[in-house]
C-alpha cells in the first residue's frame, strides 16, 4: 500500500491508480534556453525516485516529460520576453540549435545522476496544433477573451481556481489594484499571446487569433492529455509550480475537458544555498559538470538528495556535499568487499525487505529506505551473497549504481609506493606522528589510505 502526500489535499493519502496495474505521470520539464542546476536535477531525481517506487511495486509506468522549447515568458504575469527569444540574442544562434543544445546536456545530467528516461520527450514547438485545438474548446465554452497582446483564460468563469494553492480568490480580485494591463482580472493568464509586428520572433505560428506562440500553461496541458488522456493519475514538479503554472493548468485542462485534470499532485521542495532558494542572485546555480570539475560525482549528488525528503528543502553546500562524497564512496568500496566475502551467514531479506517497503511506501521515504539499505551492508552476519542479491534489489530504488559498482585499478607511481613503505615500517614500530605525516604526503599526491587487517589499500581521490 503506497501512500503519497498530494497537494491538492494537503495530506498524505492511499494510491489507487486509474486502472489497476498502469500509472501515467506528468512531470514538468526544462525549459531549454540554457543549463539546467542542480536545483532542477533534484526535481527530476525525486520524480525518478517516485517512478522507480511504482515500479517495484509492479506497476507498468508511462512517464512524459515535456520540453519547453517556446512561450515561457521572464515573468510569471504574462509580461517580458520569451526566454528562448532572449537566448536567440544572447548566443547569435538558431532557437531550434540553441533548443537542441541545452537539451542533450540535459538528457547528458540525468543519465549521470541515473535517472530513468521518459517515455516520451514532448516538445512544445511540435505540438502548436493540439494547443490551438485546447484553446478552440475553451472558446467555444466561453472561458476566453482577446486582449491587444493575446487571448486569455477568464479565472474567475471557471469554479475552484486556485484550488491546488489554496488562493484566496476573492482576496486577490477585491484586494489591492495590481498592474495588470489589459487583463480583467490579476489571476487570469495567456493562452496565445500576439507577436509584435517589429519583434522579429523565429518562433511563430498562424491561429485562428492571430499570429504569435502559445502560453506556457498552455503547453503543459496539451501535451499531458494527448499522451496521458483527460484524465491521469500523477503530475509532478517542483513547489514553485503549485501557485501559478500547475494552478492555471488544472483550470484550462478541466474547463476544457469537463473532468478532474490530475488524481495526485507531488511537489518537490526547493534546494536551498545559504538558506535561500538556489538563484542568480544568492548563489549556487551548479551544474552537474561544474561539480565534477570540483571533483564531487554525480552519484554523490544523488547520494545526497536521498539524506533529505523530497517535501523539506535542501540546504546544499560543497561540504555537505563532500559529506555525501565520502559516504557514497564508502558505501562503494563495502559493496565490492562484499563481493570477495566467503563466510556463511544467516538470510535475514524478508526482514529488511519489509522494512525497506514501508519506509519507500511511506511517501518516498528515503532517508530511512538508505538507512536501511546501508543497515543490511553493514551487517556481517547476514549471507554475503544473499545480502548482494537483495542490495541491487533496492537499488532498482535508490539508483546508486550498485551493479555497476567495480573495484578500480589504480595505477600507483613509485613515488607513492615508497611513501607507503616507509609509513609501514614506522606504523610496525609504532612511531605514529611520523606515519601520519607520510599519510598526508601520500593524500597531497591524491591518494587515500585505508588500514585493513590485510595491509593498507589506497584508492585514488
Amino acid at each position: 500500500m503506497i501512500k503519497l502526500y498530494n497537494t491538492l489535499i494537503r495530506k498524505k493519502e492511499v494510491f489507487k491508480p486509474i486502472n489497476k496495474d498502469r500509472v501515467g505521470i506528468y512531470s514538468c520539464g526544462p525549459t531549454v534556453y540554457s543549463h539546467q542546476h542542480i536545483g532542477n536535477i533534484r526535481t527530476y531525481i525525486f520524480s525518478d525516485l517516485l517512478k522507480r517506487v511504482l515500479i517495484y511495486n509492479g506497476f507498468k509506468v508511462k512517464h512524459v516529460i515535456n520540453v519547453t522549447d517556446v512561450g515561457h515568458l521572464t515573468s510569471d504575469a504574462d509580461v517580458g520576453e520569451d526566454k528562448m527569444d532572449l537566448a536567440v540574442r544572447k548566443e547569435g544562434k538558431k532557437a531550434g540549435a540553441i533548443a537542441d543544445f541545452y537539451f542533450r546536456q540535459f538528457k547528458s545530467d540525468l543519465k549521470k545522476v541515473n535517472v530513468l528516461f521518459p517515455d516520451v520527450w514532448p516538445k512544445a514547438t511540435e505540438h502548436i496544433k493540439e494547443q490551438i485545438a485546447l484553446i478552440k474548446k475553451l472558446e467555444k465554452k466561453g472561458f476566453i477573451y482577446k486582449t491587444s497582446d493575446g487571448i486569455y483564460f477568464d479565472s474567475t468563469k471557471f469554479k475552484g481556481y486556485g484550488k491546488l494553492a489554496g488562493l484566496n480568490i476573492k482576496g486577490l480580485i477585491e484586494g489591492k489594484r495590481v498592474a495588470k494591463a489589459e487583463k480583467k482580472h490579476k489571476t487570469d493568464f495567456a493562452l496565445w499571446k500576439f507577436s509584435s509586428p517589429d519583434s522579429k520572433r523565429e518562433q511563430e505560428w498562424n491561429s485562428p487569433w492571430g499570429l504569435g506562440f502559445p502560453g506556457w500553461h498552455l503547453e503543459c496541458s496539451a501535451m499531458s492529455m494527448k499522451y496521458l488522456g483527460a484524465r491521469f493519475d500523477i503530475h509532478t514538479g517542483g513547489e514553485d509550480h503549485i501557485q501559478i503554472h500547475h494552478t492555471n493548468e488544472i483550470a484550462q485542462s478541466e474547463a476544457a475537458t469537463g473532468k478532474k485534470f490530475v488524481n495526485y499532485w507531488l511537489h518537490g521542495a526547493y534546494l536551498l544555498y545559504k538558506d535561500k532558494k538556489v538563484s542568480k542572485s544568492t548563489g549556487g546555480l551548479y551544474t552537474i559538470s561544474e561539480l565534477e570539475e570540483l571533483g564531487f560525482s554525480a552519484g554523490a549528488f544523488r547520494y545526497l538528495c536521498l539524506l533529505t525528503h523530497y517535501r523539506k528543502q535542501l540546504n546544499f553546500s560543497l561540504d555537505n556535499l563532500d559529506s555525501a562524497q565520502k559516504a557514497y564512496d564508502k558505501a562503494r568500496r563495502k559493496i565490492i568487499e562484499l563481493r570477495n566475502e566467503k563466510h556463511k551467514g544467516a538470510d535475514f531479506t524478508r526482514d529488511y525487505e519489509l522494512k525497506f517497503l514501508e519506509a519507500i511506501n511511506d511517501d518516498l521515504n528515503m532517508p530511512r529506505a538508505l538507512g536501511i539499505f546501508l543497515e543490511a551492508l553493514n551487517d556481517f552476519d547476514f549471507s554475503p551473497a544473499k545480502k548482494l542479491k537483495l542490495l541491487e534489489k533496492f537499488d532498482r530504488v535508490l539508483g546508486l549504481g550498485v551493479k555497476d559498482i567495480k573495484e578500480e585499478k589504480v595505477k600507483i607511481h613509485a613515488e607513492v609506493r615508497n611513501l607507503l613503505k616507509e609509513r609501514e615500517g614506522y606504523r610496525k614500530s609504532q612511531q605514529w606522528e611520523k606515519a601520519d605525516i607520510l599519510r598526508k604526503m601520500i593524500r597531497e599526491r591524491s591518494f587515500e589510505i585505508e588500514d585493513t587487517p590485510k595491509g593498507p589499500k589506497l584508492r585514488k581521490i
